[in-house]
C-alpha cells in the first residue's frame, strides 16, 4: 500500500474509533456536548465547515482515483500468448484499486456519519436541558398553584387564579411532551446511526478476511508459478 493510500486507511481506523467512541455509552450527553463546545474545539468550529469541505474533495478525488483503476484494470482482456505473471499482475492491481475504492468510500460515509452524531449529540443535550427547566417550572407552578389553593380567598378569586394556574401548567406539561417526544426522536436518530455504523464494521471485517484470502491465493499461485 502507498503512502497516501495508508494515510487513507489510518484516517479511516480513526474514523471509526471516533464513531464508537460516539456511540458508545463512554460519556453523557452533557459531557461531550462540554467538549464540543471547548474553546479549543469553539476555534476549530469557526472554520469547521471549510476543513469539512476539504476533507470531503480530497476524498472524492480518491474515490475518483479508485474508480478509474478499477475500471482500468477490469476491462483488461488476457490472452493465451501473455503470460501468468502479468494476468497475476494485474489481478493484483484490480485487487488494490478495488480496496481503495472501498477504503475511500467509506472513509466519506464515516465522515458525514460523524458530523451527524456530533450535531445529534449535541441536539440531546440542549432538549435534555431544555426538559429539566421545563420540569422545574412545572413544579414550581404546581407548589404555587398548590399555595394558592390554600389561601382563602374570594370565590372570583379563587377561579381566576386556579383557571390562571391551570393554563400555565396546561402550557408547560405540553412544552414537556413536546420535548419528550423531540428527545425520542434523536434517541432513535442515534440508534439509528449506531446500526449503520455496526453494519460498516462488519462489512469492514468481511471485505479484510475477503483480501487475507485474496492474498493466500496470489501466493500460493506466486509459488505454483516459480515450480513451474
Amino acid at each position: 500500500m502507498s503512502l497516501v493510500w495508508t494515510l487513507v486507511a489510518t484516517f479511516l481506523y480513526a474514523e471509526i474509533i471516533v464513531v464508537l467512541l460516539l456511540v458508545l455509552p463512554v460519556a453523557s450527553p452533557y459531557k461531550w456536548n462540554r467538549l464540543f463546545k471547548s474553546k479549543f474545539l469553539a476555534m476549530l468550529a469557526q472554520q469547521a465547515h471549510i476543513y469539512f469541505f476539504v476533507v470531503m474533495f480530497v476524498l472524492v478525488l480518491f474515490l475518483l482515483e479508485a474508480i478509474r483503476e478499477m475500471r482500468k484494470y477490469s476491462n483488461h482482456e488476457g490472452t493465451g500468448e501473455v503470460h501468468l505473471n502479468v494476468e497475476m499482475q494485474h489481478s493484483m492491481r484490480l485487487f488494490r484499486a478495488q480496496r481503495n475504492f472501498y477504503i475511500s468510500g467509506f472513509s466519506i460515509f464515516l465522515v458525514l456519519v460523524i458530523r451527524r452524531l456530533v450535531a445529534l449529540i449535541s441536539a440531546q443535550a440542549n432538549l435534555l436541558a431544555q426538559s429539566e427547566a421545563s420540569m422545574k417550572q412545572a413544579q414550581s407552578a404546581t407548589a404555587a398553584a398548590r399555595s394558592l389553593m390554600d389561601d382563602k380567598k374570594t370565590d372570583k378569586a379563587k377561579e381566576a387564579t386556579e383557571d390562571n394556574t391551570l393554563n400555565e401548567l396546561n402550557k408547560l406539561r405540553e412544552r414537556v411532551q413536546e420535548l419528550t417526544s423531540e428527545l425520542n426522536r434523536e434517541k432513535k436518530d442515534k440508534e439509528a446511526v449506531k446500526s449503520q455504523a455496526e453494519s460498516i464494521n462488519r462489512e469492514y471485517d468481511r471485505l479484510t478476511e475477503e483480501y487475507s484470502k485474496l492474498q493466500k491465493q496470489i501466493t500460493i499461485g506466486a509459488v505454483g508459478t516459480k515450480d513451474d
